[in-house]
């Protein structure tokens, strides 16, 4: 006789399993608001966490949270914090790195050239040995997510246009993925060479 827990749990593993989902929107006084609702809409998509990026052309705020989109994006106050023109977002299934508060998307980083969110669906599949390599350069990572990779591709680029600096670093990856990225003058996507993200 077979355990009902092990039925579903067979079950659950048989389908197919979609993996984060990246929303972003531009020039929008109401961007995060907007952003949440593309979350809700990408829920099934990613259980574990959601986190939402907002710009107002100058000051970044940053919401990252473990839970459903619903969970902490519904209420007022975090909504008030997220104030700007322009979001992006991201509600997390993981399938590189680790759960927890760590590992949750966007990133966001202050470079050089001014800040820098991304938020990042599928596999880097040659993303230890990017990571190896940029730890050798100097690179310092906070968390286990392929997508800090990117972000430090970035930063490290020697191209001074921020479009050939994620031109050079999207070249640089192997595997199926798309991301989005938010700086504070532009929004950035780019999917793998293949198309399949």
């Amino acid at each position: 006789m077979v355990d009902s827990e092990e039925l579903l749990n067979a079950e659950a593993a048989d389908h197919f399993h979609e993996e984060c989902g990246v929303f972003g929107i531009f020039g929008r006084e109401d961007a995060a608001a907007i952003t949440t609702l593309g979350l809700h809409a990408l829920q099934h998509r990613g259980q574990e966490a959601a986190g939402i990026v907002s710009c107002d052309g100058s000051q970044f705020r940053v919401e990252r949270h473990v839970g459903l989109v619903g969970d902490t994006f519904t209420k007022q106050s975090v909504m008030d914090r997220l104030k700007g023109t322009r979001a992006i977002g991201h509600t997390r299934y993981a399938t590189t790195g680790g759960s927890g508060l760590r590992n949750v998307q966007p990133f966001f980083a202050e470079l050089a050239e001014g800040g820098l969110a991304i938020a990042h669906n599928g596999n880097i599949t040659n993303a230890m040995t990017l990571k190896r390599r940029l730890r050798n350069q100097g690179s310092i990572f906070s968390s286990t997510s392929d997508t800090e990779t990117i972000l430090h591709l970035i930063a490290t680029s020697c191209e001074k246009e921020a479009n050939l600096r994620f031109v050079e670093a999207s070249r640089q990856l192997e595997g199926a993925f798309s991301f989005v990225a938010l700086t504070s003058k532009k929004m950035i996507g780019c999917r793998d060479r293949l198309g399949i993200r």
